[in-house]
């Protein structure tokens, strides 16, 4: 699953693909009506990537995205700091127990 999530001036959209291993793609979009951070925006788009899956009862899955932060934090290799970025790691985190095996 590739997830990736952006806020600018324009507003916040957010973005998931999950390829199967017979290639084929399933994408999810949404534009979010509510101020987010950049990195507010990269989780909500992990999460609506991960619900995809869930919905397919997809058991493994290899998570790709480009923000460093929250990969480090989803493994917890990364302390997070900022209060209003916890929720959005715990709900990831609680997705993450559907699967059998995940990989980010």
């Amino acid at each position: 699953m590739f997830f990736d999530g952006a806020a600018n001036f324009k507003g916040v959209g957010i973005g998931a693909i999950l390829v199967s291993e017979t290639g084929q793609h399933y994408l999810v979009f949404a534009k979010l009506m509510f101020p987010y951070t950049n990195n507010m925006a990269e989780y909500e788009a992990c999460i609506l990537g991960l619900k995809i899956p869930i919905d397919m009862n997809i058991q493994d899955l290899l998570i790709s995205g480009d923000s460093d932060l929250l990969i480090h934090q989803v493994r917890e290799e990364w302390a997070t700091e900022n209060s209003k970025i916890l929720p959005y790691l715990h709900h990831v985190q609680e997705l993450r127990k559907r699967f059998t095996k995940t990989e980010f």
